[in-house]
């Protein structure tokens, strides 16, 4: 049997309400950010029956009011002299939580302002570009009592979180061995902000965060990695190793179209993800002894309305870390990566910056 090292979030739980529906006092959000995930989860949020739209904050003063209206958020604010957008939005009273939706690059000084600024954080992921950037982050959160998660919905999903349940039964003995791949061709021109090392946002920060989700939920955090790449954080190979003789190979890539599967191999029997593996909404289970079958689940608006509805609890209870994506998981991904880097010679802009005082464009 393997134990499930991700605990399941109360809104996952079979027989669970809607994710949208309320928890508890209503909470109003700031979003940094007007891109296409900002547009996805600002969606779920509007979607939640105690959420309000509070502000938007872009660089730009078109997007930001485009934004406002296209999601009825109630103000928009935008960078001017001196006082970049996001110092607007953290700043302003109404706001109870900030979610950052900006290039990973920029994730550090927009939650740490926020944190300062007294406000709860729901960061994109990865949180930081660095261990040390996280460590910083967690510091501030715990030393002030703010709640700070890094946005790795796919945590939260019901049909993620019966792969858990299926692997805990011992259906399909010891997992030995788990094989993932997620691969998102990303070609010259195509706008997208997963565009290499100097922003933080290469194959590495902006994929490798689900595979390695599937295989810490399945095994835990490895003994060792071995990592190879390719151009600048373009594509990757990661290899984890365990005491118990598991092993786990990952795959990410902006060069190519992968499966985005993910295969779970035991001493019993395998499972595997439908596509996408960091969304998925079916699973296909084979035990050694019974019969090969497909597990479907529904989803509730983008499938963002999960991580919505957990942080939301959270936050709403007090509580300043979720137990399903922990401070110390975050940080462990970091550590993981930042060894995974030093293999591939990838560095980025932010590892020459030192941790400061203040947070500034």
């Amino acid at each position: 049997m393997n134990a499930p090292h991700i605990p399941l979030p109360p809104c996952a739980a079979p027989g669970a309400p809607s994710p949208v529906r309320k928890t508890g006092r209503t909470l109003r959000w700031g979003v940094v950010g007007t891109g296409n995930i900002a547009a996805k989860v600002t969606e779920d949020i509007a979607r939640l029956e105690d959420a309000v739209l509070q502000c938007v904050s872009s660089r730009n003063e078109a997007s930001a009011v485009e934004f406002a209206d296209q999601f009825g958020v109630a103000s928009a604010v935008f960078d001017k002299p001196r006082a970049p957008g996001y110092t607007q939005l953290v700043e302003d009273p109404e706001v109870d939580v900030v979610y950052v939706a900006a290039p990973q690059a920029q994730h550090y000084e927009i939650s740490r302002a926020a944190l300062l600024a007294g406000k709860n954080v729901l960061c994109e992921k990865s949180l930081t570009t660095n261990a040390r950037e996280a460590e910083d982050l967690i510091g501030i959160a715990s030393t002030r009592g703010l709640f700070l998660m890094e946005g790795v919905w796919t945590r939260f999903l019901p049909c993620v979180n019966r792969i858990w349940e299926i692997l805990a039964s011992g259906e399909l003995g010891d997992i030995q061995w788990v094989q993932a791949d997620l691969g998102l061709p990303n070609g010259p021109g195509t706008g997208s902000r997963r565009s290499g090392a100097e922003t933080g946002a290469g194959a590495l920060l902006d994929l490798t965060v689900y595979p390695l989700t599937l295989a810490v939920g399945a095994l835990g955090f490895p003994e060792g990695v071995t990592a190879v790449g390719a151009g600048i954080d373009q594509q990757n190979a990661l290899l984890l190793t365990y005491p118990s003789g598991a092993a786990a190979q990952l795959m990410s890539s902006l060069l190519s179209l992968g499966t985005r599967t993910a295969t779970f191999s035991g001493t019993k029997g395998w499972l595997r993800t439908g596509a996408p593996l960091h969304n998925p909404v079916e699973l296909t289970v084979a035990p050694l002894l019974g019969d090969q079958r497909v597990e479907r689940f529904p989803q509730v608006g983008n499938g963002y309305t999960y991580e919505l509805r957990e942080a939301t609890r959270c936050i709403q209870s007090g509580l300043p870390e979720s137990p399903t994506m922990s401070w110390d998981h975050s940080l462990q991904t970091m550590r993981l990566f930042d060894d995974a880097r030093s293999q591939m010679g990838v560095r980025y802009a932010n590892d020459g910056v030192a941790v400061r005082p203040a947070a500034h464009h």
